[in-house]
């Protein structure tokens, strides 16, 4: 059986373009490699410089919140927009079964204590202190107050 001549027509013309793509000497199949190598370590350096730049300016994964600097007295973060919740009391070590790191002693026994862990501050100098706290209260499954420490102040 013969193939009809205009089809003959098709298959030699797309065997010509397929081959020009086969062609291991072809300089455009080179050039695009080389562009798309050029693209590639393009968007690396761009990455890499914009993020400096954004870390250079303050910048943190909750955004740029200033830092007060760690004092005796005070420590964390200035602005407490986003630590809304705040208690007083005696910040004492200790959670309560793996939630917490750090407690807060206050008036009216064990159901009014705080417990706290921080991703922002270090409570460890204000053990033993009476202290103001500032930070984002969390669901517990054994704390009845658990909460994210985002600013501590000496109060006595």
């Amino acid at each position: 059986m013969e193939t009809p001549q205009p089809f003959a027509n098709a298959v030699n013309k797309t065997q010509e373009v397929m081959g020009s793509f086969r062609d291991p000497n072809n300089k455009n199949k080179i050039v695009m490699i080389g562009v798309g190598i050029l693209v590639v370590l393009a968007g690396i350096v761009t990455g890499g410089l914009l993020s400096g730049k954004l870390l250079a300016k303050g910048g943190t994964a909750k955004g740029p919140t200033a830092t007060v600097k760690s004092s005796t007295n005070e420590a964390g973060v200035k602005e407490t927009d986003n630590f809304k919740d705040t208690a007083e009391g005696m910040l004492r070590d200790g959670g309560i079964k793996g939630e917490g790191t750090y407690h807060l002693e206050r008036p009216g026994g064990e159901t009014k204590t705080v417990y706290l862990t921080s991703t922002v501050v270090d409570l460890s100098p204000f053990v033993g202190k009476k202290v103001q706290i500032w930070g984002q209260t969390y669901a517990g499954k054994h704390a009845p107050w658990l909460m994210d420490v985002g600013k501590v102040k000496v109060l006595e």
